[in-house]
C-alpha cells in the first residue's frame, strides 16, 4: 500500500488517462498570442479557410436569383464584410472564444424557397434578383430577433445548464462529422487537383514536423498555406496547359482556375452597405420559415462554440457565457439582413478544425483574421484572386477540419462512464438517429425534388423539413432529451453523465479561469454582467 491509499500500480501496468478540464499541449490559449509576423499569417490562413463557404453560398444562389458575375462578386464581397464584423463583435463583445463568424448552410434551404417562390417573375434577371434579395433581407432581419431574445434575456442560459458531457458529445461530433457530404464528394469532382490537395495537407500536417526537425511549429501550424500554394500553381499549370480542353463543362467549373469569373466581375474597391440592394420586403411565411432555420443555426453553432473551446483550451463555458454569444450571434444575423449577404451567420465549423491543426486558440489571431476579410471585402480585385480558389481544393481541406471538429464532440467522454449501459444506449441511439433521419430527408428531397412534408405552404414545409435535415439538431436534440428524462434521479447517473465535472462552471464566478477566458474589455463587465 503507498500512503494507506490504493495499492501503487505495477510498471507494466497501463495507467489511466486523467480527464483533462483543458486540452493540454495547446501552443497558444486565448490569451496568449503568439509573436505578430505569425499571428499575421496564422490570421491569414484563417481568412483562407473561411473563404471556402463564403464563396460557396453566393456562387449556388446569385445565378438562380437572377444575378450574374458582377452580382455574384458584390455578394461575396458583402458576405466577407460582415463576416469580419460579425467575427470582430463576437471575439469582442460575445463569447471572446476564438471563433470565426461565417456563412451557415442551414440558411441556405430557406432562402431557395423564397427564390422558387411564385412572387418572383420578373423578366428582368436584375430587377428579379433584387427583389429576392430583398424579400431574403427581410426574412434574416426577423430572423434575427430569435437569437438576439434567446441570448440577451438569459433564456439560452437556462436551457444549456442541463447540458452535460454526455449529451454534448452526439451534438459537438455531428457538427463536425455531420457535413461529410461537402468533404470527399467535392474532392472528387475534380480528383486529379482534390486528392493530392488531401494528400499533401496530411503530410505536411501530420510527417513533416516529425522528419524535419527544424521545421517544428512551421509546417504543421502553415500546412494550410503551404499546401493551397503548391497544389493552386499546380491546378493553373494544368489549365494553362490545356489538360481541360474540350472536357464537360462541369468538369471545367470544378478544375480549371480561370472558371470562376469573379476576378474580372469584381470593381477595384467598393465599400458594402446596408439596404445596398433596395429596402427589404417582408412575408410573415418567409419570416417563420427563416426564424426556424435560425433556430436550427443556435442549436448548431452551440456545438460549434464548445469545440472552439476545447481547442482554445479554455475551461468549459458558463452557460450564461455561451447565451451572451448566442445573442451576439443574433446581431450578426441582424447584420446579415441589412447587409444583404442571401445567408444567415453562425461558427464557422471548419475554423474550429483550424485551430486544433495549428494547435493555436489565440483571439488575437483570429480578430486579425477579421481584418483581412474586411480589408480584401473592400479591395474587391484583390479578394477575388483568393476567391477564385477552385472548389476541390477547399473540400480537402473541409476533410481535414470537419473531422477535427467533430473529434471535439468524441473527447468528452473521458467524463463520461462508458461501462454504461444508459451511456450506451444514449450515445449510440441520438448518433445513429442524427445520421439516420437527415439522410432520409435528404434522400427524399434528392428524388422527389421536395421534402417528405410537402403542404401548400412552403414556409411551413420548411419549418419541417429543415430541423430535420440536420445532423448536429436530431443528435443534439435526442440525447438531450434522453439524457434529461431517462432515470435521471439515480444518484450514479449523474456521474455516469459526467454531469459533476461541470459543476464549476455553472456560474461565471465559480472558477477563476473562466473570468480569465470570457470577461469583457475595458472593465465593461461592471457595466455589463453576463446575462
Amino acid at each position: 500500500m503507498a500512503g494507506g491509499g490504493a495499492p501503487a500500480p505495477k510498471a507494466d501496468e497501463p495507467a489511466p488517462h486523467p480527464p483533462k478540464d483543458q486540452l493540454p499541449n495547446v501552443s497558444y490559449c486565448i490569451t496568449s498570442p503568439p509573436p505578430w509576423p505569425e499571428a499575421i499569417l496564422l490570421g491569414f490562413q484563417h481568412y483562407l479557410v473561411m473563404l471556402g463557404t463564403a464563396v460557396i453560398f453566393p456562387t449556388a444562389l446569385v445565378p438562380q436569383m437572377g444575378g450574374g458575375n458582377e452580382e455574384k462578386a458584390k455578394v461575396i464581397q458583402t458576405l466577407l464584410f460582415v463576416a469580419g464584423l460579425n467575427t470582430l463583435l463576437q471575439t469582442t463583445f460575445g463569447t471572446r472564444l476564438p471563433a470565426v463568424i461565417g456563412g451557415s448552410y442551414t440558411f441556405v434551404a430557406p432562402t431557395i424557397s423564397i427564390i422558387l417562390s411564385g412572387r418572383w417573375s420578373d423578366p428582368d434577371p436584375l430587377s428579379r434578383f433584387k427583389k429576392v434579395m430583398r424579400a431574403t433581407q427581410g426574412a434574416l432581419i426577423v430572423a434575427s430577433t430569435l437569437q438576439i431574445v434567446l441570448g440577451f434575456s438569459g433564456l439560452w442560459r437556462n436551457v444549456v445548464r442541463f447540458l452535460s458531457p454526455l449529451s454534448a458529445v452526439p451534438l459537438v461530433a455531428l457538427v463536425g462529422f455531420g457535413l461529410y457530404e461537402f468533404g470527399f464528394p467535392g474532392v472528387a469532382k475534380c480528383v486529379e487537383i482534390g486528392l493530392p490537395m488531401l494528400i499533401l495537407l496530411v503530410i505536411f500536417s501530420q510527417y513533416l514536423v516529425h522528419l524535419i526537425k527544424p521545421g517544428k511549429n512551421i509546417f504543421d501550424r502553415f500546412a494550410v498555406i503551404f499546401a493551397v500554394a503548391i497544389i493552386w500553381i499546380y491546378a493553373h499549370i494544368l489549365t494553362v496547359g490545356g489538360a481541360y480542353k474540350g472536357k464537360a463543362p462541369k468538369t471545367q467549373t470544378s478544375c480549371r482556375t480561370d472558371r470562376a469569373g469573379l476576378i474580372d466581375a469584381a470593381p477595384w474597391i467598393r465599400v458594402p452597405y446596408p439596404f445596398q440592394w433596395g429596402p427589404p420586403s417582408f412575408d410573415a411565411g418567409e419570416a417563420f420559415a427563416m426564424m426556424m432555420a435560425s433556430f436550427v443555426a443556435l442549436i448548431e453553432s452551440t456545438g460549434a462554440f464548445i469545440a472552439v473551446s476545447r481547442y482554445a483550451s479554455a475551461t468549459h463555458m458558463p452557460p450564461s457565457i455561451l447565451s451572451r454569444g448566442v445573442g451576439w450571434q443574433g446581431i450578426g444575423i441582424l447584420l446579415s439582413g441589412l447587409f444583404g449577404t442571401g445567408n444567415g451567420s453562425s461558427v464557422s465549423v471548419e475554423n474550429a478544425g483550424l485551430l486544433a491543426l495549428t494547435r493555436v486558440g489565440s483571439r488575437r489571431v483570429v480578430q486579425i483574421s477579421a481584418g483581412f476579410m474586411i480589408f480584401f471585402s473592400i479591395l474587391g480585385k484583390f479578394g477575388a484572386v483568393f476567391a477564385s480558389i477552385p472548389a476541390p481544393i477547399v473540400a480537402a481541406l473541409y476533410c481535414l477540419f470537419f473531422a477535427y471538429a467533430g473529434s471535439a464532440g468524441l473527447s468528452f467522454l473521458q467524463f463520461c462512464n462508458l461501462n454504461s449501459f444508459r451511456t450506451k444506449f444514449i450515445l449510440g441511439f441520438s448518433i445513429f438517429l442524427g445520421l439516420s433521419v437527415p439522410q432520409y430527408f435528404n434522400e427524399y428531397t434528392a428524388i422527389q425534388g421536395y421534402g417528405p412534408v410537402h403542404s401548400k405552404g412552403r414556409w411551413f414545409n420548411d419549418i419541417v423539413n429543415v430541423p430535420f435535415s440536420s445532423e448536429a439538431f436530431v443528435a443534439g436534440l435526442v440525447a438531450f432529451f434522453l439524457d434529461n428524462t431517462l432515470h435521471k434521479k439515480d444518484s450514479q447517473i449523474r456521474k455516469d453523465r459526467g454531469k459533476h465535472w461541470w459543476d464549476k462552471f455553472k456560474s461565471f464566478k465559480t472558477d477563476t479561469r473562466s473570468e480569465e477566458f470570457y470577461s469583457l474589455p475595458f472593465r465593461l463587465n461592471k457595466y455589463f454582467p453576463s446575462v
